[in-house]
């Protein structure tokens, strides 16, 4: 069997056909374009988690007595303005890098610089699914309360304050899936290259 006449296709013994360099810049094409799209959504969602949730509080007042709800009175939700607030930041600068390395049309192929990607995605993927883990479970007891411990159904008292936490809270969402998302990814991008040395080797 030969594909000596295909286009980016060798023979290797045992007639195993090999895809060389063209098929590996069509994928990464493919993939940089998905990667860009989904850090863009993460930048621009996170900023805007952070920002009704850091500005979300309301007066309510009970016997002439004030009482302000706000989102540090939630360390769940602290943790989460943070974590979005981080994402954003780093999903910034992997944009640029992004941008930077389809105009000059490079293919990533420095390991290090794979292995500083891979951890880096991994680390905020994390980060963000435990903060949104935290912010649902602190959210349930705000909205159903917990009878055996005779926590009162905050929201019924602090409407708006949960309607901008929840809308903060869908926005956080997206950004935690797009995140681990992105964390397969740069999964793929590395270990490739592992695949690619094996190939070369045989």
């Amino acid at each position: 069997m030969s594909y000596a006449g295909a286009p980016g296709v060798g023979d290797i013994p045992g007639n195993v056909p090999v895809y060389h360099g063209y098929n590996l810049v069509a994928v990464d094409r493919r993939l940089r374009v998905a990667e860009l799209v989904l850090r863009i959504l993460i930048c621009v969602l996170g900023v805007l988690a952070a920002a009704l949730l850091g500005s979300d509080s309301q007066v309510r007042v009970f016997f002439s007595i004030q009482k302000k709800a706000k989102f540090t009175d939630m360390k769940s939700l602290v943790f989460l303005v943070v974590a979005n607030g981080i994402a954003a930041i780093y999903s910034l600068i992997q944009v640029l890098r992004c941008v930077l390395s389809m105009i000059r049309g490079t293919v990533l192929f420095s390991k290090p610089l794979a292995w500083v990607i891979f951890f880096g995605d991994q680390a905020v993927a994390y980060l963000t699914l435990a903060a949104m883990a935290a912010a649902l479970q602190s959210s349930v007891y705000g909205k159903q309360g917990q009878k055996e411990l005779q926590w009162i159904k905050l929201c019924n008292m602090y409407e708006k304050f949960c309607n901008q936490a929840g809308e903060g809270m869908a926005s956080a969402v997206v950004v935690s899936l797009s995140m681990a998302i992105i964390s397969s990814f740069s999964a793929y991008s590395l270990f490739r290259l592992y695949g690619r040395n094996k190939s070369q080797g045989n």
